[in-house]
């Protein structure tokens, strides 16, 4: 995924919300400043030209809401501007006006980080193949490939149809698609997925399908159907609507009625502009989303904090998610008169000569430890399977058991049968077996204290659902506190598995590679680790924890149950203290520019109240949270 964070443009919507509180705030202000210098006839015309085009958009926007069947708290505010001008209540208007387009910002600014287009996934999809024509080859467009064409897929090259390879040895990274770590070696006659990336030498496809047909392009198909089908939640404040709404009204018209005073009714009206919900409520969302971006959690928007704050249920991926997503080495059994760094040396040395996926990991895991690697000479690679070469004048051998013990003529040991997923690298000296590598994709260091710590905040169920093997997600998660642990999924089945949970409740959905996008859409909260997975992820993710680290997760809930919690205290208080107001208007003791001011001391309260959401130490959250808890789950004593 690229470091860089493009911005959103801003939309004309955007520019509109503005350009509003301009104008209300002009309005107002050009109003006071007129009767303070004794202008006071244009006093109520500026109070008015500054509320008419808020109350003009905001008109517009109640009936789009109508046609879609929304009803919101809008319409307070709309009523209370409209009675104030026809009655001559300018000033209150004014009030009202200013109050209800900063509401709308603040909203909009909150939910701007809700939109993530899919440039990154399209643009990873190839746009041309090679292709061979009459025994040449020639750049044609993806869409051009018909079944039965050879194609050429050159080294880092992704797979851009479903085919079979027709000659050499393909050497797939299907990480991105299945979900498995270690790359897979198909030879001729063997079937690839379009998706995969070539971590081999070239090899020849035939086309079984067209792109549009293929693999990937299906997966995309359904990311952007399981993002339109997502139910939308409806705005926190909107909760409220009707019932408040009822309660207005019905008190408004109920003092006019009994005292047959206008006023008295605006009075209550402006009281109950239920700013208290419009302002608070993105306050305390957007607290909430600058809190999470400290520890490198970035939540696409309001909605998808709130959803954060009230997941039930977690489906974890295992591959790069559970684990770390890359083979590493995990042991080593050394023949006699030889030290497993010795061995380790040696090979990381001689697999500096090649780019295969496993030799990385070798090199990397020698540099780990220190060791310092010489440089191989006379290095001859077998695409699949190792190395030999020359090393401080060794003659060395590097690869599977079978290819080494064949090229060297040595009698490879036997170290046992190594886990679930993990392979071996045998290494021979001198036609001699040195010892063996056991490399395997590992299993986070904070998994099992997040998976316990998940546990204690309320998170009653937890999944693991991997297109990986069934006896890999098996070995890799025994001894979890997990529910369900199932393996070889395909993105079809993710996307089940997703939906078949919700009988218990919100669910979260964490992943890491294109497999799991499908599913990040369709789960009620997606979270996808951003350092290191696929782009389509994070695009189909309503969160990114833009770290490698799996225990942000624990942080992430937190910040999102203490902001909506803030959120709903800001919400209780102001409608408590405007229902006072209300009473008190519909009893005659608050004028309607009276009303107005005091819901404006009511505004301050509560946003003041909502800005508790950007308080904390998330470093302190969360090493107390994950960190404090042993390998058994039980929680440890404070250091304090």
């Amino acid at each position: 995924m690229s470091s860089v964070q493009h911005r959103p443009p801003i939309s004309g919507r955007h520019v509109l919300r503005l350009a509003l509180i301009a104008v209300a705030l002009a309005g107002l202000a050009g109003g006071l400043a007129a009767q303070f210098l004794g202008e006071a006839d244009w006093a109520a015309p500026l109070w008015t030209a500054g509320t008419v085009p808020v109350l003009a958009a905001l008109l517009v926007e109640i009936v789009s809401s109508l046609r879609r069947g929304e009803l919101g708290l809008d319409i307070v505010a709309a009523l209370s501007m409209t009675v104030a001008l026809i009655f001559g209540e300018a000033l209150a208007a004014a009030v009202v006006a200013l109050m209800y387009a900063g509401g709308q910002a603040l909203e909009a600014f909150a939910e701007r980080r809700a939109t993530r287009s899919m440039t990154a996934l399209l643009e990873r999809m190839p746009r041309t193949a090679m292709r061979y024509v009459d025994g040449r080859l020639e750049t044609v467009q993806i869409d051009a490939v018909v079944p039965g064409d050879r194609l050429l897929v050159r080294r880092g090259e992704m797979v851009p149809v479903d085919g079979t390879v027709e000659s050499g040895v393909a050497v797939l990274d299907l990480s991105a698609i299945t979900g498995e770590t270690l790359p897979a070696r198909v030879g001729p006659g063997g079937s690839v997925l379009s998706g995969a990336t070539n971590a081999g030498d070239v090899f020849d496809l035939t086309a079984s399908l067209r792109a549009a047909d293929s693999t990937y392009a299906a997966i995309v198909a359904m990311i952007e159907a399981a993002q339109r089908s997502k139910a939308a939640m409806s705005r926190l404040a909107d909760r409220f609507a009707m019932v408040f709404l009822a309660a207005t009204i019905a008190l408004a018209g109920g003092a006019w009625f009994w005292t047959g005073e206008p006023t008295r009714g605006l009075a209550v009206l402006v009281v109950a502009t239920p700013c208290p919900l419009i302002l608070a409520v993105p306050v305390a969302i957007v607290c909430g989303i600058a809190r999470a971006a400290r520890v490198g959690i970035l939540v696409k928007g309001g909605r998808a904090l709130e959803t954060l704050s009230r997941v039930r249920t977690v489906v974890l991926d295992k591959t790069g998610t559970l684990t770390h997503g890359t083979a590493r080495l995990v042991g080593s059994d050394a023949a006699a008169g030889w030290s497993g760094e010795d061995v380790l040396r040696l090979a990381a040395s001689l697999d500096q000569a090649s780019s295969h996926v496993t030799a990385q990991a070798l090199v990397a895991a020698a540099h780990e430890k220190g060791l310092r690697l010489s440089v191989p000479s006379a290095v001859i690679e077998s695409p699949g399977e190792g190395l030999a070469g020359e090393v401080d004048g060794r003659a060395v051998v590097v690869g599977g058991p079978t290819f080494v013990g064949r090229r060297s003529g040595a009698e490879i040991g036997r170290s046992g049968s190594p886990e679930p997923g993990a392979s071996r690298v045998a290494v021979a000296v001198d036609g001699s077996w040195a010892g063996t590598l056991i490399f395997a994709d590992a299993l986070r260091s904070e998994a099992v204290r997040l998976l316990a710590a998940l546990r204690s905040i309320g998170i009653r169920r937890i999944v693991v659902a991997s297109g990986d093997r069934r006896e890999v997600v098996k070995a890799v998660t025994a001894g979890l506190p997990v529910d369900l642990a199932v393996g070889e999924l395909t993105p079809e089945d993710k996307l089940a598995a997703v939906k078949a949970e919700r009988n218990h409740g919100p669910v979260m959905m964490v992943g890491d590679g294109v497999n799991d996008a499908p599913a990040l859409a369709a789960a009620d909260l997606g979270v996808a680790l951003g350092a290191r997975g696929a782009a389509a992820s994070a695009q189909a993710a309503d969160v990114v924890i833009l770290v490698d680290e799996l225990d942000r997760l624990l942080p992430a809930i937190t910040i999102a149950r203490n902001a909506r919690h803030i959120a709903l205290q800001s919400v209780w208080a102001g409608l408590l203290m405007s229902g006072g107001g209300m009473i008190a208007a519909a009893f005659g003791y608050l004028t309607p520019v009276q009303g107005a001011l005091i819901q404006e001391v009511i505004d301050v309260i509560v946003i003041l109240n909502a800005l508790r959401a950007l308080k904390g130490d998330e470093t302190t959250s969360q090493a107390g949270a994950v960190r404090q808890l042993s390998p058994t789950g039980t929680r440890l004593p404070d250091s304090e």
